[in-house]
């Protein structure tokens, strides 16, 4: 096992290159760029074009000149050594292939360089913004597994009975309505809208919460999450629990389920002893990917609608402002994050069935 851990680790070296070089070539045909950004800035508020060089860019080391260098239709009017300062302050006046080097050479470093918009390192942006996401993504994910299990396995014993009937139109109606549809449901009937104004509407915590003692503080930030919460919770249940029930159906429709039944086993030794196991595994498998896609994607549109300042919102605004820095090296950490995760996946597997071995399937 030690032999698969260590290979899956160096394969994400050659991987993380490769998504890093795809992005790079796709950000070099982009249009706009960071130096649009800042001459848009200058055309738009009239003030000297010396002002807004030496105080619109940041320190290019590590994350700087990721992107396209600027479009020259944007450039017209404005005095050539401007331009070329600006250039240089981001990184564009080198060749495409250098920039490439050095941001790679960085980001093995884990040295993700500055934003070009809020003069803070990327590294301190994503400290800042995690513990948002974090919070969304690991309650949204731990109470949607809680559900899902649960309900999924009921289903497969009480297949085609009214429970069954009534439930799946409930997860039919989950898998339809995405979840920031849900999110404006539930504010408004909840959060102040038409009807009553029982949670709030914004932020994870109130203003005076550094006022209010610990179990107020934690009370709080609960009251906080719970619409956010479960918005993501209501669109993102219906596809674990088919996979559940699914998974379940397949086993127990087994050969050695029959065996076992056969021996004299009840329906609970069955489920829990044997089918339990082997059903599992594949809802296991797409945990990571659960977990990911809560945590840095699926929660984009509700950070915007409760206006919770996360690394969903941090990535959109980047792309939008064209922040290379933060764009690349959320990317980089998010794309490793995700490998690590597959990783513990398999690893998981194994504890759930030590009879996988996946050295003897490699060979």
């Amino acid at each position: 096992m030690r032999a698969y851990i260590l290979r899956r680790l160096l394969l994400i070296v050659p991987t993380l290159f490769g998504i890093l070089l795809v992005n790079f070539i796709i950000v070099q045909f982009a249009p706009g760029g960071p130096i649009d950004q800042v001459i848009a800035q200058i055309k738009g508020t009239g003030s000297s074009a010396t002002a807004q060089v030496s105080g619109s860019a940041s320190d290019t080391s590590g994350g700087g000149g990721h992107g396209s260098g600027g479009d020259t239709r944007a450039s017209r009017g404005l005095p050539p050594e401007v331009i070329a300062d600006l250039r240089k302050q981001y990184g564009f006046d080198k060749p495409a292939y250098v920039r490439f080097a050095k941001m790679v050479w960085d980001y093995a470093r884990f040295d993700f360089g500055e934003s070009y918009q809020q003069n803070k390192s990327v590294l301190s942006l994503i400290a800042e913004k995690l513990p948002v996401s974090i919070s969304l993504g690991l309650w949204s994910t731990l109470i949607i597994y809680l559900v899902s299990i649960p309900l999924g396995i009921r289903k497969a014993v009480r297949d085609g009975t009214a429970f069954d009937a009534w439930t799946s139109g409930v997860i039919v109606v989950g898998n339809a309505v995405p979840a920031f549809l849900f999110a404006v449901l539930l504010i408004v009937l909840f959060a102040g809208g038409s009807f009553l104004d029982w949670f709030p509407l914004r932020g994870l915590t109130s203003d005076n919460w550094g006022d209010l003692s610990w179990p107020m503080k934690i009370a709080d930030y609960f009251w906080h999450l719970v619409l956010p919460v479960l918005s993501l919770v209501i669109g993102g249940f219906a596809s674990l629990t088919m996979l559940t029930k699914n998974s379940f159906l397949d086993e127990i429709n087994k050969q050695y389920v029959m065996t076992a039944r056969a021996k004299g086993l009840n329906d609970k030794q069955v489920l829990y002893g044997h089918v339990f196991r082997n059903a599992m595994l594949i809802v296991i498998a797409g945990f990571p990917a659960a977990l990911v896609n809560v945590l840095f994607y699926g929660s984009l549109l509700i950070e915007i609608i409760f206006s919770l300042d996360g690394l969903g919102l941090l990535g959109y605004t980047s792309v939008i402002n064209r922040d290379y820095p933060v764009v690349f090296g959320s990317l980089f950490i998010f794309s490793l994050l995700g490998m690590l995760l597959n990783l513990i996946s398999d690893l998981t597997y194994v504890l759930v069935d030590p009879r996988i071995d996946f050295e003897a399937r490699e060979g």
